[in-house]
C-alpha cells in the first residue's frame, strides 16, 4: 500500500494566531449575553426598586424616579447573527422632567475573581472590547460605564449613539486596561458594565471619562438622552459581549444548558413541570417546624445562597395532612438547597416533605452581586 503525505496546509500551527484567540472558549466576560435565560420570568414591572430581570441583567432606579418600565425577554433580534432573544425596556408610565440626581440603568456586575487575567492594576493591563446589538425608538446619544468597585470606584464612560429608529445596530467600544485599579480576588463585585437608559442632570455635569479614574456622579453620563420621556419610547439589547483585547470577535454562543448553569451559579430556582413534585423531604422536629430536608444544586453557587419559597410550596406529613409552611431556617450551603420549615399544626415524629402545591410552587436560591457588594 502506498503512503501518501498529510497536506499540513491547515495544521493549527499554520492558523494566525488571532484566530486561534477568537476560538477560545469562555472568551465573553458577560454571562447570557444572548437573553436567552430568563429564571425569574420574562416579565416584570421596574419601577422605584433594584430588581434582576432576566438573568444576570439588572435594573437599577437611582433616586426613585417618577417613570416605569415594563421590562420583557422579546423576540425582536437583529436578522442573520443567530440570536433568538432580546431584553427589551418599554415606557409604561412617563418622566418627562427628570430630578437632577434620578435616572435609570441595566446593569451586568462580573465577579471579580472571573477578571484577574486582565492583569488591573499593572502595567501590563489588559484592554477590552464591549460590543453589542441595540434598537430603539428614539435616537440620539446614550452612555454605557464600566465601573470597578474594588478600585476605589474607578470608571470609564462611553457614549455611543443611536443612529436609526427602529433599526438593529452592533456598536463596539474598546476600553484601555486601567494600570493603576486593583480588582480582588474573590468572588465580590469586580467589575460592573452599566448601560444608562435615563440621567438627570447631576450625572452630566462634566464631561466623558475616556480613560481611567475615581468616580464622579458628574461624569456618569453625559449626554444621555432621556428615554423615559414618552410611553411610546423603547429600547432593546442582545449580543452583550466584553472580551479582552482591542477587537471585537464573533458573538461567543455557548450551549443552553452551559449558559444556563453558569446563571445557576447566582441564581437557582427549581423548574418541575408537575405539581406534587416532592422537593425536599424531612420530618417534624416538633409540633411547628419540620426537620432539615434539601438536595444538591446543580453547581457550585458563588456564595451561600438566601433562599425563599413561592407562594405555591406545601408541607405534608401522614398524621396532619397539608400545610401552608414559612420559611424557618436557612441551612443552605453553596452547594445544597436546604432548609428548616415551620409549621403549624404538625404532630413530632412524623415524616413529611415539602412539595410543589401548585404553578408558583418553587424553591429559590439567591447568591447574586448585589447594590453595594
Amino acid at each position: 500500500m502506498a503512503l501518501s503525505r498529510i497536506d499540513t496546509t491547515n495544521m493549527i500551527e499554520d492558523v494566525p494566531q488571532s484566530k486561534l484567540d477568537n476560538n477560545i472558549n469562555f472568551r465573553n466576560i458577560i454571562i447570557n449575553g444572548d437573553m436567552s435565560i430568563a429564571q425569574r420570568g420574562t416579565s416584570f414591572s421596574a419601577s422605584s426598586s433594584a430588581i434582576y430581570t432576566l438573568d444576570r441583567f439588572k435594573y437599577i432606579n437611582v433616586d426613585s424616579p417618577d417613570n416605569v418600565y415594563t421590562i420583557t425577554q422579546d423576540t425582536d433580534v437583529p436578522s442573520g447573527q443567530g440570536f433568538a432573544k432580546s431584553l427589551k425596556v418599554d415606557v409604561a408610565t412617563a418622566d418627562a422632567s427628570l430630578g437632577g440626581s434620578d435616572g435609570t440603568q441595566i446593569e451586568q456586575r462580573v465577579e471579580a475573581q472571573n477578571l484577574q487575567y486582565l492583569n488591573f492594576g499593572n502595567s501590563s493591563a489588559k484592554s477590552l472590547t464591549l460590543s453589542f446589538w441595540v434598537k430603539s425608538n428614539k435616537t440620539g446619544t446614550y452612555v454605557v460605564r464600566l465601573l470597578q468597585p474594588d478600585a476605589s470606584s474607578r470608571m470609564v464612560t462611553y457614549a455611543y449613539t443611536i443612529s436609526s429608529a427602529n433599526t438593529w445596530e452592533k456598536k463596539t467600544i474598546t476600553v484601555t486596561g486601567d494600570t493603576s485599579g486593583t480588582i480582588n480576588n474573590d468572588n465580590g463585585n469586580g467589575l460592573n458594565i452599566t448601560w444608562w437608559l435615563s440621567a438627570g442632570t447631576d450625572y452630566q455635569s462634566g464631561s466623558l471619562a475616556s480613560t481611567w479614574q475615581a468616580y464622579s456622579n458628574g461624569d456618569s453620563a453625559v449626554g444621555q438622552v432621556n428615554l423615559a420621556d414618552s410611553t411610546s419610547n423603547e429600547w432593546y439589547i442582545t449580543g452583550v459581549q466584553l472580551e479582552a483585547g482591542t477587537t471585537a470577535s464573533d458573538f461567543e454562543f455557548l450551549p443552553h444548558d452551559v449558559n444556563l448553569q453558569r446563571c445557576q451559579r447566582y441564581y437557582y430556582k427549581t423548574t418541575e413541570a408537575s405539581t406534587s413534585t416532592i422537593l425536599l423531604t424531612g420530618g417534624l422536629e416538633s409540633s411547628t417546624a419540620s426537620g432539615q430536608g434539601g438536595f444538591s444544586l446543580p453547581t457550585e453557587m458563588r456564595a451561600t445562597p438566601s433562599l425563599s419559597f413561592g407562594s405555591g410550596i406545601r408541607f405534608y406529613s401522614v398524621g396532619s395532612g397539608t400545610r401552608t409552611p414559612s420559611l424557618g431556617e436557612n441551612r443552605c450551603t453553596t452547594t445544597v438547597l436546604s432548609c428548616r420549615a415551620n409549621i403549624s399544626g404538625g404532630t413530632s415524629g412524623q415524616a413529611g416533605y415539602l412539595y410543589r402545591g401548585s404553578s408558583d410552587g418553587f424553591l429559590v436560591g439567591d447568591a447574586e452581586l448585589w447594590l453595594f457588594q
